[in-house]
């Protein structure tokens, strides 16, 4: 998916907010520069450091590369503006909580910054909007970091789909399921700041599911913010879309990320936990697929950087589709608040 880009500026980057994701936003920037992209991580801004080498209590369900942090050339700011006023920053990754992403991510576009904004990018649809307005009226670039459409092997399978390789298709069914997070448990505990588990984990498959097969005609979602499984509706399209999401297992048990994609010839089947995560099984054959090293979070750094330096834009994530996504999950969040099938 990702190309180098040709153009020989230099891209300095700032990321806000140095916990487990701004970490991994700020590692894949670094693996793309010793790739040969002319990148570098200029700055961070952090009002819960004190040094770059300060380790924070955080963690994510799914690893990154292994790529080691060098934070030596990186400069630590504890106000988000001083980093956004920096007329040397060209791309700024936000990375803090969901309920400043807006605010920064518009500050940063006025400041004639670029933008890579993480998931979700606000709870409430308005909010997300008003990103859009802002997006629209910007020259520069504003993208939602939705890393499922960029993970090797979730894009191969998107491409499975889309293309019919193995037919149209029947079922899909995905299933995403830990425990809530431990750190910044203020901030995870408060369902109406986190979004709970729609918005943490339901998210991705919700998103990934508009981005194979569009926007479906009705959701119908059972459960609560800390476990809940929604049925997606489609007029034209598969009869049979499920996709399950939990916060309340054991800590002991792990992460658990798959997918089961049946078509008409054959059945797709992605487990993270299993040494061959992506495989094909067709009559009595299973095709194991190789997607490479790199991760999501590679990829879609790639993909910004790659449309900084003016690549073709291949419209893998847009702000009009963090805005469809976020209609959707409103309309789940209502289903389960009524119990009711509600159409888009």
């Amino acid at each position: 998916m990702s190309t180098i880009n040709q153009s020989d500026q230099e891209i300095r980057i700032g990321v806000i907010g140095f916990g487990f994701m701004g970490r991994t936003h700020a590692k894949a920037y670094q693996c793309a520069q010793q790739a040969g992209y002319p990148c570098k991580v200029a700055a961070v801004a952090d009002t819960g450091l004190q040094s770059l080498d300060q380790t924070r209590n955080s963690a994510g369900n799914i690893s990154g590369t292994d790529f080691e942090l060098d934070t030596s050339e990186i400069t630590l700011f504890h106000d988000a503006r001083e980093l956004i006023d920096r007329s040397d920053i060209d791309l700024v990754s936000i990375c803090t909580h969901t309920d400043s992403h807006v605010e920064l991510a518009v500050q940063a576009l006025n400041a004639n910054k670029h933008v890579l904004v993480e998931k979700p990018v606000a709870i409430n649809p308005d909010d997300v909007f008003k990103l859009v307005t802002a997006a629209n009226n910007s020259k520069h670039l504003c993208i939602p970091a939705m890393c499922m459409r960029f993970w090797p092997a979730w894009s191969t399978i998107r491409e499975m789909i889309t293309s019919k390789q193995y037919g149209p298709v029947r079922s899909a069914v995905f299933h995403r399921l830990g425990s809530r997070p431990t750190w910044a448990a203020k901030f995870y505990t408060d369902e109406t700041r986190s979004g709970g588990v729609l918005y943490d984990l339901h998210i991705h498959d919700s998103d990934f599911i508009v981005h194979c097969f569009g926007l479906p005609q009705a959701v119908t979602t059972v459960g609560d913010g800390m476990h809940l499984s929604t049925h997606y509706h489609f007029s034209d399209g598969p009869t049979h879309v499920l996709a399950h999401a939990a916060w309340d297992h054991q800590p002991s048990i792990g992460f658990k990320m798959q997918c089961t994609i049946v078509c008409e010839d054959a059945t797709i089947d992605f487990d993270l936990n299993r040494k061959d995560q992506l495989l094909v099984h067709q009559a009595e054959s299973t095709t194991t697929v190789d997607v490479g090293d790199l991760t999501g979070y590679d990829n879609q750094t790639r993909y910004v950087l790659d449309l900084i330096a003016g690549q073709p834009d291949a419209k893998i994530s847009t702000m009009n589709d963090a805005a469809m996504t976020a209609n959707m999950l409103a309309a789940q969040s209502q289903s389960m608040t009524v119990g009711e099938k509600i159409f888009l």
